[in-house]
């Protein structure tokens, strides 16, 4: 019991940090800063600080927009594959299949340029008030990015949705709980808990999935910086920043995630 709470209290006031091999690597990461910011040459922040943040925030909105709602739409496409109709479970299970088994560069381009090409032709578009917003790259972008999440998650929420004990469920039957009600209550809070750890890795993969949205001329955060190199001809140090912004995005995303998988612990 003692070596117990000795153990909870080394932890809680963050003395595991003071491991050998942990201030080996500490030091060698203060190290590696330090060299960085002194001997490469970053002159072009202060020139290009204004786009850079732009490029930032466009791969942020990208990422929380097209997860949020292609999580939201997943649910009944997991659902659907649990309970049935058996036609409806085909579909959505050949969606998945679809969009799984082709690239995501492929599907942004199918989108981009073949359905952007399709729309000129079809008559008094280009007067309506939506061709503004077709010949814009940011909803083919969306709208690929989405689908993607669609069928990878509804492919995660049916192996969660079908890892729920039919007792809790069955239970909650008994006591007279609507359906709609049992799965907003019992079946889905059960399905996401069980599977937090793998959708917070989906949100990472996400994240490095939105540089291909830069082939269809979207400036995110992999554009800018590539816009960079080609006008200041400086190679490494727009890739080491580029890079360290992907790990602080990657990081916050770890962080909620952990946070989110406490806090359904502690319920």
């Amino acid at each position: 019991m003692g070596h117990e709470t000795a153990r909870k209290t080394r932890y809680l006031f963050g003395i595991r940090w003071l491991f050998p091999h942990r201030m080996i690597l500490l030091v060698l990461l203060c190290l590696l800063v330090f060299s960085l910011v002194t001997k490469l040459d970053w002159y072009w922040i202060a020139e290009y600080k204004s786009a850079i943040l732009s490029a930032v925030w466009k791969t942020i909105l990208l990422l929380v927009s097209t997860f949020i709602v292609g999580f939201i739409l997943a649910v009944p496409i997991g659902l659907v594959q649990v309970t049935g109709p058996r036609p409806l479970a085909m579909v959505a299970h050949s969606f998945c299949s679809i969009i799984r088994g082709t690239p995501l560069l492929l599907q942004i381009w199918i989108f981009y340029y073949g359905f952007g090409s399709v729309f000129p032709e079809i008559e008094g578009i280009r007067e309506s008030f939506i061709w503004p917003f077709l010949t814009s790259a940011w909803p083919y972008a969306f709208f690929a990015l989405t689908l993607s999440v669609m069928a990878y998650e509804g492919e995660v929420l049916r192996g969660a949705l079908s890892g729920v004990p039919k007792g809790e469920l069955e239970a909650a039957k008994a006591m007279g709980m609507k359906p709609f009600k049992i799965l907003t209550r019992i079946w889905l809070p059960r399905a996401i808990q069980r599977t937090l750890p793998i959708i917070g890795g989906e949100v990472i993969i996400q994240l490095k999935a939105t540089p291909l949205v830069a082939t269809i001329t979207i400036i995110d955060t992999y554009a800018i910086f590539s816009n960079i190199r080609l006008e200041t001809y400086i190679v490494y140090e727009p890739l080491l920043l580029m890079t360290l912004i992907y790990l602080i995005l990657a990081g916050a995303v770890t962080l909620i995630f952990t946070f989110l998988e406490r806090q359904y612990k502690n319920r």
